[in-house]
């Protein structure tokens, strides 16, 4: 059993990353989620796995991962505090270890009030920043949460977590960034990126307090579908800074999800043009099978092998 994380060793090799994100299915049929790994293949260095995203039931995120590394892709399991205390999370990185998967992304989650059972208990025993910390101390010095030795094989991952430059003021931003890094994470997937300008003032701030160097910054990209996902986005999503022209510019579009994914493709130009910078998230909301094609126009594919 492949004991180190391939996406730690690509990254560490200092190679772009490239990853992106799978839903799995509101069901128990993976049909679909087969089908978006046939499309992503050889595409990205990694696939991410949603936990329940927008707190609507789906299929487990570490099932859904080894049906995807069945495929031959390297799943990233994300897990939320949400819905689980610090037991059955600790419970479920050991699972997901011993089938193979090395790559766990800490999220605290989407309150339970978006999605399907807006009437569930959130549970919310630790946040993202406590998760990573855990996950971390599994596999180094080898302990859980409460100080009980793990026997055996210890259970080490590439742990990372997510980052917001938009949500409020870039420094207190930078400043709950330092904390993830603190505490073990060793990669950061940011939400996506539409303003540019903004983004590369965050990333001065983390250059500034040397955090680039401590931890593999991955921005995010998600190519516009259409004028409609545009507005809903730039309105309707907390956390999201999308400039009017780039609103416009998707409106004014004779073929606007075209116009989306050359957008797309000129921002991960950019974005590979920042310091500090270390690969790209493409998050394609339902939308999975235009990956290749962004990949292979921004410049990235063929993927390296590592």
């Amino acid at each position: 059993m492949n004991k180190v994380s391939g996406l730690a060793r690509l990254l560490e090799a200092g190679h772009f990353g490239v990853t992106c994100e799978i839903g799995p299915p509101k069901g128990v049929a993976v049909d679909t989620l087969s089908e978006k790994g046939s499309w992503v293949k050889g595409y990205v260095d990694a696939a991410n796995v949603t936990d329940c995203q927008t707190a609507v039931v789906r299929l487990s995120s570490i099932a859904a991962a080894v049906h995807l590394k069945s495929l031959g892709l390297e799943p990233v399991v994300q897990m939320t505090g949400r819905d689980r205390n610090r037991i059955a999370i600790q419970s479920d990185l050991l699972g997901a270890y011993s089938l193979g998967l090395r790559n766990v992304l800490c999220l605290t989650g989407d309150h339970q009030r978006f999605g399907n059972h807006p009437e569930a208990k959130g549970v919310f025993d630790l946040d993202s920043v406590q998760m990573v910390e855990m996950v971390r101390r599994m596999g180094d010095p080898g302990e859980f949460l409460c100080g009980e030795p793990i026997r055996g094989e210890l259970p080490v991952f590439f742990v990372g977590a997510v980052e917001n430059p938009f949500a409020g003021s870039p420094e207190l931003r930078v400043r709950r960034l330092a904390k993830k890094i603190e505490a073990g994470a060793k990669f950061i997937q940011t939400q996506c990126v539409f303003d540019l300008e903004g983004f590369r003032r965050f990333m001065a701030l983390v250059r500034a307090r040397g955090l680039d160097r401590r931890c593999h910054i991955v921005a995010g990209v998600t190519p516009l579908k259409s004028a409609r996902m545009a507005r809903f986005m730039r309105d309707q999503v907390a956390g999201i800074s999308i400039p009017d022209k780039v609103v416009n510019r998707i409106e004014a579009g004779a073929d606007p999800a075209a116009t989306g994914v050359d957008l797309c493709v000129e921002q991960i130009c950019e974005l590979r043009r920042i310091e500090g910078v270390t690969g790209v998230h493409i998050m394609a909301i339902n939308w999975e099978q235009v990956v290749p094609e962004i990949v292979r126009r921004a410049g990235l594919y063929p993927r390296p092998a590592c």
